[in-house]
């Protein structure tokens, strides 16, 4: 239970005549000014609104913003009459954020109508993860919410629609670590009208950009641990560092990253298209409809195996590069030039099937976990919060990882398919086979090999994935709460 404000006077006197609801109003928001102006100066900063408002859970960002958009004369502090107007304007706001839940107009809020409002705006929450939800605000036991629960529950929560919600927890589908069979998160149709779609998009690619350079050198000892015992590379990660210095010098250690970053902007182009059309297929004629998670992952597995196709003959240019000597291929169209001339086209889909076959296990281990955490997270904390950098980071990144354990040996097999052709005298086994000389050979732990570094670069790539998204978001206009220019959506 959180700690509950004494000195929120809800109940109305008994009186002849009816108090000016107004006027009850001002008279509590001047309390509550009296109670967060700690030093009587006439004013609160944000460390008096962080210290009163402590109990209710808001983060740092959440008290800034309350601050900045009450602030009008831009003194950095609130007085008396910016700390009424924007209370005034808040609950004006939230008066029909209320009113839209109530679908059947009876001055209520039940378990049904905010299961339904979250599923409009791509949340999907069971009827019982919904009275959870509802029991945080329901004061009076009554498994129902009225005007006055509502409007204390979010007084001074800076939400103004159920969209904010979603919205917070899109900003995780950006953090990139270096594989891109994620389902795609969902967008209403104001936001794609307003830019807002292809903004964040963008930011997630220039994110990815910065974060597969940083964590190349990782990537691409993964790479050689994978196709060991096809090569004479051996070693842990330290003496695989050591190997491609000698070989190539520090510049080596970004050999294949150049495409594995080119690739980035086709393959979530293709993706986001491919699943909006797949979504459109799943709906039929009811268009309006949000998809339940297994229709999600339905068609993010879909959309992924289309963008997968598309852009798979780079993956076998990655794969190639990477595991190239220096000076073996002068650039990405040499070794494109060298692969067809001497394997012909069908050496650029080396590998196709176990790659394609690994996206099922990727994309719905990693959907289904991250929405188990997410809803694990809303049902613990009022359902409708910020949660966070640290949640967000963290839900993705265990997600992420989840995914890729249950892919990693295919993903493995598809690498030495790969490479097969690039090898003097080696086998070129099937898929099959292939599965069963390594079994065979290395035990199960040889479907793992080269697994520790892939771990490795996990925390890494996810933070500086959602530390340049964030300031990429800024630089584009978009700002947390998908907000563009500064404006929020009419």
């Amino acid at each position: 239970m959180r700690p509950q404000w004494t000195w929120f006077p809800w109940a109305h006197c008994q009186e002849s005549t009816p108090p000016d609801p107004d006027q009850d109003r001002e008279k509590i928001w001047a309390e509550l000014f009296d109670e967060l102006d700690v030093d009587k100066d006439g004013h609160i900063d944000l460390l008096e609104l962080r210290t009163g408002l402590a109990g209710r859970g808001l983060s740092k960002r959440s008290v800034e913003r309350i601050v900045k958009a009450g602030d009008t004369n831009q003194d950095g502090v609130l007085d008396f009459e910016e700390f009424t107007q924007y209370l005034r304007t808040h609950e004006k706001d939230l008066k029909l954020m209320f009113r839209n839940l109530d679908k059947n107009n009876d001055g209520e809020i039940d378990a049904a109508e905010i299961q339904q409002s979250l599923r409009t705006v791509g949340v999907e929450v069971s009827l019982k993860d919904a009275s959870r939800i509802l029991q945080r605000m329901d004061k009076d036991g009554t498994m129902t919410i009225d005007w006055n629960e509502w409007r204390d529950f979010f007084l001074f929560k800076p939400l103004t629609n159920m969209e904010d919600v979603a919205r917070y927890w899109k900003r995780s589908m950006m953090l990139d670590i270096g594989e891109q069979l994620t389902v795609p998160d969902e967008f209403t149709e104001e936001e794609k009208k307003s830019g807002y779609v292809w903004r964040q998009l963008m930011a997630g690619g220039i994110a990815g950009c910065v974060s597969r350079t940083g964590t190349a050198p990782l990537d691409r000892i993964k790479v050689f641990r994978q196709v060991n015992g096809f090569i004479e590379f051996k070693g842990n990660v330290l003496s695989s560092f050591q190997y491609m210095i000698k070989e190539g010098g520090l510049r080596s250690l970004w050999r294949g990253n150049a495409i594995n970053v080119l690739k980035i902007a086709p393959e979530t182009a293709i993706k986001f298209t491919a699943y909006e059309q797949i979504k459109k297929m799943i709906r039929s004629r009811n268009e309006s409809r949000t998809l339940r998670l297994h229709e999600r992952f339905v068609a993010g597995s879909l959309a992924g195996a289309t963008a997968q196709t598309a852009i798979y003959p780079m993956e076998v240019l990655r794969t190639r590069l990477t595991l190239g000597k220096t000076g073996q291929y002068s650039g990405i169209a040499d070794c494109a030039k060298h692969i067809l001339q001497r394997e012909g086209v069908a050496a650029l889909y080396k590998g196709y099937v176990p790659n394609l076959l690994s996206i099922v296990p990727y994309a719905g281990i990693d959907l289904a976990v991250y929405e188990t955490l997410k809803f694990a997270w809303l049902n613990r904390n009022q359902g409708l919060a910020d949660p966070g950098v640290m949640v967000l980071v963290g839900c993705g990144a265990v997600s992420s990882t989840c995914g890729q354990l249950a892919s990693y040996p295919l993903a493995l097999i598809r690498t030495r398919m790969q490479a097969q052709a690039s090898l003097k005298g080696a086998d070129k086994p099937s898929m099959v086979a292939l599965l069963q000389n390594i079994v065979t050979q290395e035990g199960v732990a040889g479907l793992y090999r080269g697994i520790s570094p892939n771990l490795l670069k996990v925390i890494p790539a996810v933070t500086v994935s959602y530390v340049v998204y964030e300031y990429t978001r800024i630089m584009l206009g978009v700002d947390i709460e998908g907000m563009i220019g500064g404006k929020g959506k009419g």
